[in-house]
């Protein structure tokens, strides 16, 4: 299966532009661990980093899930793999499957859709415990497209080391 990336559109709103950024960078993390099993998606970047591929999709669905869900949504949920609020706990996907990372990280997506699509407005502000402060959902938008993205460049090294393949 290949994994469409499609580009933000040049001219749009600054709601679609966000939403597509944000899909942009999800579907790029996908392509990056396409075709890999577990094994390879496990595979560590170099010592003493644990840093693998599969960890990545596991980090991201724990920040999709602490920023839509408990943040924007209010849930009372815990995260998933960092009970202790220790998101770095994510990466180690010592024995971690494709199969319960990637069905974890995409009913995150799921759930972060639903909720960022039922937000009047993305001035709409929200406590973000981890700054301490009320924050507007724009700037947690933002803040997500970033973090995907600099963890899509750590992607970029990983999936290189694995089997050569760049340029995804």
């Amino acid at each position: 299966m290949t994994v469409e990336r499609v580009g933000p559109p040049p001219r749009a709103g600054e709601r679609e532009t966000l939403r597509a950024y944000l899909d942009f960078h999800r579907a790029t993390l996908a392509a990056k661990c396409e075709g890999l099993g577990d094994e390879d998606l496990r595979r560590r970047s170099m010592p003493p980093s644990t840093l693998t591929l599969l960890g990545l999709v596991r980090h991201m669905a724990e920040v999709e899930r602490a920023w839509f869900r408990r943040t924007i949504g209010g849930e009372d949920v815990p995260l998933v793999w960092s009970a202790d609020g220790d998101f770095q706990t994510a990466y180690d996907a010592s024995g971690a499957t494709r199969g319960e990372a990637f069905a974890a990280w995409q009913e995150e997506i799921g759930h972060s859709r639903r909720i960022e699509a039922s937000v009047e407005s993305l001035d709409t502000t929200v406590r973000a415990p981890r700054w301490g402060e009320d924050v507007s959902v724009r700037m947690i938008l933002l803040h997500v497209v970033t973090e995907y993205a600099r963890h899509n460049g750590h992607a970029d090294f990983l999936r290189e080391g694995v089997d050569g393949t760049v340029g995804v």
